[in-house]
């Protein structure tokens, strides 16, 4: 016999626990499901003892056995575009933390593929921060999903619930307070944002800051718009240019977060002090922003990511089942000024 074999049939197993315990298998694995922490007909006392024999005798479930028994996985898989924004940082940190209580895993895909990863390997729910550009074969992908049962918690300013729920935080009022604030003190007003925004036709967190300083008389200037991509380098970049001018901003405001505290950063570099020089502000109200020196003003919602972390949470738990219409979750957002304005 193999060291692998030896070690596997000497571990402990469901009956094991059960006969220590002096209770039946189905009430270990009532109790070890998670399910019950003295649930109906089992006592806290009865629980407390399975756990405790659990314990003792470094009892793990068998999940891939669990999977086809239950239909779980345990797995709460997160799609995020961007692991380096701390936007998606936070997200990651808050549905972990979530998991965890609940014996859940949490995995972070890498590329963003979240479509062939469900397709590959079932999730007891899926976090999907972005269908895509392409709208329509986004909403397809939802559908054949959802058609699988596949639980979906989708973050979109747009989309309905389709048979899985949507996270809705329209940014765009948000983004619009955020240039106001400014505003208010200032005329020379930079800003940071990507070439998307800009470009778009549509309204976009960039035509919130056109649209705002167009409504005083204030030209943009082009020199004054910086753009970023997908990474901290870069708006560090950007903001160095605007930043390093003559005739450079009094204000800036960044698209997010993560290109406002890169502002901050690259001010520091270029010995300006925020915001006697230069008053900055970003888009999220990420946990980040209260831990830069000086702490960043932003807008966003309050409490979003442990909300959200409870709704895809609950979601994993209700397990595998018919598909549901699911519920549309509106996240309101709000100024929150701090000392990178000049609170």
């Amino acid at each position: 016999m193999t060291e692998a074999a030896q070690r596997e049939s000497t571990r402990p197993t469901l009956k094991t626990v059960a006969s220590e315990a002096g209770v039946s298998t189905a009430t270990v694995s009532y109790v070890l499901s998670g399910r019950s922490k003295g649930g109906p007909g089992v006592s806290e006392d009865t629980a407390r003892r399975v756990h405790e024999v659990a314990r003792r005798l470094n009892y793990h479930p068998n999940r891939s056995a669990q999977a086809v028994r239950t239909g779980r996985t345990g797995v709460v898989q997160l799609s995020l575009h961007m692991l380096s924004d701390p936007w998606s940082l936070a997200v990651a940190a808050a549905v972990n933390a979530a998991a965890n209580e609940h014996d859940l895993t949490t995995m972070i895909l890498a590329d963003g593929d979240w479509f062939g990863a469900l397709e590959r390997q079932h999730a007891d729910v899926a976090y999907v921060d972005g269908i895509g550009a392409d709208r329509v074969e986004g909403e397809r992908k939802l559908a054949a999903l959802v058609e699988r049962g596949q639980k979906l918690v989708v973050f979109d300013e747009t989309l309905e619930p389709n048979g899985f729920d949507v996270i809705r935080s329209d940014a765009l009022p948000g983004a619009r307070l955020a240039v106001e604030h400014l505003l208010e003190r200032h005329t020379d007003v930079a800003c940071l944002t990507t070439r998307g925004s800009f470009e778009s036709r549509g309204e976009t967190r960039y035509s919130a800051y056109r649209d705002a300083l167009a409504e005083r008389g204030i030209a943009v200037r082009p020199e004054w718009v910086g753009f970023f991509e997908d990474t901290q380098a870069s708006a560090f970049t950007a903001a160095l240019e605007v930043l390093s001018r003559d005739d450079r901003p009094t204000a800036l405001y960044a698209t997010t977060d993560f290109a406002a505290i890169a502002a901050i950063n690259a001010a520091h570099r270029l010995g300006m002090r925020v915001p006697d020089d230069v008053a900055v502000i970003g888009v999220g109200n990420t946990p980040d922003g209260s831990l830069i020196q000086p702490a960043l003003s932003t807008v966003g919602p309050t409490d979003f990511y442990r909300r959200q972390a409870e709704i895809i949470v609950d979601r994993a738990l209700e397990g595998r089942g018919e598909p549901e219409p699911g519920e549309l979750h509106v996240f309101e957002w709000s100024l929150i000024v701090r000392e990178s304005t000049g609170a």
